[in-house]
């Protein structure tokens, strides 16, 4: 998808309407249902107070996905690519399975809200939804197809569906705007922490930035300064739109939960029992519906932005192409074990706790992701004119100290309630010296770039192309093995053979495996009539190709052709071996066994396939 969507319009809406649609599918992570379980529980447990958590949050995001953008644009690296540019190996790795993490966890919360979707509406069982999740995936999939702009069209219309579904919602509960108004002011009530740290990691999720530094390389954008500026220019306004509208969406959940249940004095612990009270409390048949359809299109259109942001994680840091439905069915797998021993052990009650944790292990992932993001833009070396202002800086800097002292004192807190709680000592020490030891991973990545000079990723690395160039030679092959199937193919094979062998003056030897069952068997203790057929054929042909100056010997083994061809190739010092392809016959191969693919995975040497 890179580079397919043309931006080059003399007219600005044009153009505007060109750039948009990265942030519209970044948005979809920051209204997933993961953050209804937080919104919801705080507005019912503390009314309007955290209202100013989500703006806070919200104001985050546009600027880390801002910079996120920035990033792609100018570098035309995604942040997983730059990080695998910028550290070693080990370095990389471990980012790489603390994204993953967070990842799992991301789906794992789209997961539990579309099973509670199917729920509420239709009444499926949870362990039933649960395995309609496993597969409605893959519908979505198909979606990537069409191209990135039907992808985004279709994205905006869930998001379309879930906001409407508030909108009728906020209608329905009458909130008290004013106190909502005035609960922007920061005030965090006892206890409130766990639930504001649960807020900001459903909204700044940490695979947002990698996917977002991808998505802005789906525009045509030429490298020149002016182009890139302009590039810039117009997706920050994407995110702010953008974003702004899943702020929208976002408070308009807490508000709910604050106007309906606070009011009356329920924490709601439940998405579940939320929807079943709204029809009581708000005194219409509309509330609960909307709800159901709003969460029902927030898990959905979450599956597809986890899909793109995990493929680009796993190729950007250890450069690793699943094929997407494989991928999708790797990271579902995983979210669903941990849902479906929920459900199973706990009910209800257990899916509504496992969003909760779902989103605080989102939250306690973001640093690593944060802190390279903001190194990065910040270099003026990497960056060059595009490199963040001393105010950004400062901003950016901001934020990601704030999101590592609000995680630094969430896993004190918990580590010392395990410590004097009744928890297994062994428990509390494992988790504690895991603390340990991803603190220390941060601040070496923290404090890195300040220790060693900035330096030009190309530079370092060097280009693909150039570290191939530096490993060519022009050595000749000596000895080409060309192996026939004793079939129409096989003339095409020895042509090749030929050529090549004239080509480099080269020892041609032809092979046929003699594989019937006696042979097999006995190996070469039998000399039966099949035997001495294939002889005869390769003789044959051994004997017109020399008369045309081609130095050539035959080979007649014995046994599995694939064992033997590999093992000829290893014990003769075989340079080149040419063979033959079929191509797809999916009932052949099962019932006689392929060769080529087997073949090439056993050899060192290069191995021409000649259909």
């Amino acid at each position: 998808m890179h580079g397919t969507v043309g931006t080059s319009y003399p007219n600005i809406w044009r153009r505007i309407f060109a750039f948009a649609g990265p942030a519209y599918l970044v948005s979809v992570g920051y209204m997933d249902p993961g953050n209804w379980a937080t919104d919801l529980e705080g507005g019912s447990r503390y009314g309007y107070t955290l209202i100013w958590v989500i703006l806070m949050s919200n104001l985050m995001a546009v600027l880390l996905q801002s910079l996120a953008a920035r990033l792609g644009i100018v570098t035309g690296k995604d942040l997983a690519q730059a990080c695998r540019a910028e550290y070693n190996k080990p370095t990389s790795f471990v980012l790489w399975v603390l994204c993953e993490i967070a990842i799992a966890a991301c789906d794992l919360a789209e997961v539990l809200g579309t099973i509670l979707g199917l729920n509420l509406l239709f009444g499926m069982p949870l362990l039933w939804g649960a395995l309609v999740t496993l597969f409605d995936t893959f519908l979505l999939l198909a979606i990537q197809r069409l191209g990135i702009r039907k992808m985004e069209a279709f994205i905006l219309g869930l998001i379309s569906i879930i906001a409407c579904g508030f909108m009728v919602n906020l209608f329905l509960a009458k909130p008290d705007w004013s106190a909502a108004a005035s609960s922007l002011i920061p005030e965090l009530p006892p206890g409130a922490l766990y639930i504001a740290l649960g807020i900001i990691g459903a909204t700044v999720m940490p695979h947002n930035l990698y996917l977002h530094s991808s998505l802005v390389q789906t525009r045509q954008v030429s490298r020149t300064m002016d182009s890139r500026r302009q590039a810039c220019r117009y997706n920050l306004l994407d995110s702010v739109v953008a974003l702004n509208l899943a702020f929208f969406v976002n408070a308009a959940i807490l508000i709910l939960a604050a106007a309906v249940f606070h009011r009356n004095g329920i924490v709601v612990t439940e998405i579940q029992q939320a929807h079943h009270m709204l029809d009581q409390l708000v005194g219409s048949r509309a509330a609960p519906i909307a709800f159901g359809i709003a969460l029902l299109a927030a898990g959905q259109s979450s599956t597809l932005t986890g899909t793109l942001a995990g493929q680009i994680v796993m190729e950007g840091f250890i450069r690793v192409r699943l094929r997407p439905w494989l991928r999708r069915l790797v990271t579902r797998s995983v979210a669903l074990v941990p849902a479906v021993v929920v459900i199973s052990a706990t009910g209800d009650h257990g899916t509504y706790t496992l969003l909760i944790l779902s989103q605080v292990i989102l939250s306690l992932q973001l640093p690593f992701a944060v802190v390279p993001l903001v190194h990065f833009t910040s270099d003026r070396v990497k960056m060059g004119a595009f490199a963040s202002r001393n105010w950004v800086k400062i901003l950016a800097w901001f934020t990601s100290v704030l999101i590592i002292a609000l995680n630094g004192k969430l896993v004190w807190d918990q580590i010392g309630s395990w410590s004097s709680g009744g928890t297994p000592l062994a428990v509390t020490l494992a988790v504690g010296a895991l603390a340990v030891g991803l603190a220390l991973f941060l601040l070496y990545i923290l404090v890195l770039p300040f220790f060693r000079h900035s330096r030009p990723w190309v530079a370092v690395r060097g280009t693909d192309a150039a570290r191939v160039v530096e490993r060519i030679t022009s050595s000749p092959s000596k000895h080409i093995a060309a192996a026939l199937g004793r079939d129409d193919g096989d003339a095409k094979v020895i042509s090749h053979a030929v050529a090549l062998a004239k080509a480099e003056d080269a020892l041609l030897t032809l092979i046929h495996v003699v594989d019937s069952v006696p042979s097999q068997v006995y190996s070469s203790d039998i000399y039966d009539e099949h035997t001495r057929d294939d002889e005869r054929y390769l003789a044959e042909i051994a004997k017109e190709l020399r008369a045309m100056g081609v130095s050539v010997e035959i080979a007649l083994p014995h046994g599995d052709p694939v064992k033997e061809l590999a093992d000829y190739v290893t014990s003769h010092g075989v340079d080149l071996l040419v063979m033959g392809s079929h191509g797809h016959r999916l009932l052949g191969d099962i019932l006689l066994g392929e060769t080529v693919d087997p073949v090439r995975h056993r050899v060192d040497i290069p191995v021409l396939v000649v259909r």
